[in-house]
């Protein structure tokens, strides 16, 4: 029930990612909450309920202080996960161990 009104306060809050992208040299993501991996040619980030997976040449971040995210760069894929609060919970739980 908590997980329900949870989800319905983000949707009306608009916390979900909003992104835009223009051709394949830029990605704009709205509510990148952090970036958890991040090199040249691939990033992770974590962005509402999605973590989302960018992979190309000459990535770079910009911009991360207004709660969003511009990724500039030769994008080659994008990929989305949808994150649950579980699996969220083992991931700190392991990150905590190491």
């Amino acid at each position: 029930m908590l997980e329900k009104l949870t989800e319905k306060a983000a949707e009306a809050l608009y916390m979900n990612p909003g992104m835009h992208i223009e051709s394949n040299r830029e990605i704009m993501i709205e509510n990148c909450r952090r970036i958890e991996e991040y090199n040249d040619i691939y990033m992770r980030l974590v962005s509402g309920r999605l973590v989302v997976m960018i992979w190309g040449s000459g990535l770079r971040a910009y911009d991360y202080k207004t709660k969003g995210l511009i990724v500039r760069g030769k994008i080659t894929q994008i990929e989305f996960i949808e994150r649950n609060s579980r699996n969220d919970a083992k991931s700190a739980e392991r990150l905590s161990e190491d």
